[in-house]
């Protein structure tokens, strides 16, 4: 895909997601980033042990969402693709 295509931060976001992704990976869970808009909006799915699991919602606001708002200035939300 096309970087610019998805927005300013998008290359930005991707890298950061590197980071993120160290704690999924260690419950053996993935996270994949779909999309990221100029508004900052960030778009993923969650896969492996991280579809379906009870914490996920936890996970994706108190973990995905506030460590990408710390490594990119200009994260807004984080949204889960269903």
């Amino acid at each position: 895909m096309d970087p610019a295509a998805h927005g300013p931060l998008y290359p930005q976001v991707r890298s950061a997601m590197n980071d993120v992704q160290a704690y999924a990976r260690s419950h053996g869970g993935e996270i994949e980033l779909l999309s990221v808009t100029e508004e900052g909006d960030v778009t993923i799915r969650m896969a492996g042990a991280c579809r379906g699991c009870p914490m996920s919602a936890l996970t994706l606001k108190h973990g995905i969402e506030e460590q990408l708002r710390l490594l990119v200035p200009g994260v807004r939300k984080v949204i889960e693709a269903k």
